[in-house]
């Protein structure tokens, strides 16, 4: 038997058959956005339900919490206009990051990042008060901890969730998040014994 009866026409494609070749260890959003590059627009719904929260979480830790949702829609805008710039499908995640978080310094750069407490954020009796109180602290801390607690305790993601999706080692989340907790638990004045 010959090779080519082997491997069948396998090899013998015309010059104008184009065939974008994907990694055998291809995660399911870099099928999805092969998808979206072969015409099907709809599929974007995926990515945007699959990374929503990772980059609302990453906006709400740079931006007023009222202008949040708005900046999240013109990050995946830009996202969908700009996929072309993708190099590698498995990385969308923290290419998405990277974008809200581009995004999000450009289009508030200059704006004082940390909001003022008012007497009424102060008073703890209200529910909403106190994570109105937690948010203002968060949004004063370093940018490594504000957006990883945003991403756990705002969005609900894991540790692990919130290092495959922005890219950012387990380690990296883990210390973040440890460092972070006990900065804000520090800055609220919780005692941890």
């Amino acid at each position: 038997m010959t090779d080519t009866e082997l491997t069948g026409d396998l090899f013998l494609r015309s010059p104008e058959a184009s065939v974008r070749f994907i990694e055998p260890e291809a995660k399911p959003e870099a099928l999805i956005v092969e998808r979206i590059r072969a015409g099907e627009v709809e599929a974007f719904d995926e990515i945007y339900r699959m990374f929503a929260p990772m980059v609302h979480g990453i906006v709400l830790s740079r931006v007023p919490r009222e202008e949040a949702d708005d900046v999240t829609q013109e990050v995946f805008i830009a996202a969908y206009k700009n996929l072309s710039s993708l190099r590698d499908a498995n990385a969308v995640g923290p290419w998405l990051a990277k974008i809200a978080r581009n995004f999000s310094a450009g289009l508030f750069r200059g704006r004082r990042q940390d909001a003022e407490l008012t007497d009424e954020i102060s008073d703890r009796r209200r529910p909403e008060n106190e994570a109105n109180e937690i948010m203002a602290v968060i949004l004063r801390m370093p940018v490594a901890y504000k957006e990883t607690l945003v991403l756990r305790l705002v969005e609900g993601m894991s540790g692990p969730e919130i290092a495959e999706q922005t890219g950012m080692t387990p380690d990296s989340v883990r210390v973040n998040l440890h460092r972070g907790m006990k900065l804000l638990r520090k800055e609220l004045g919780v005692e941890v014994k």
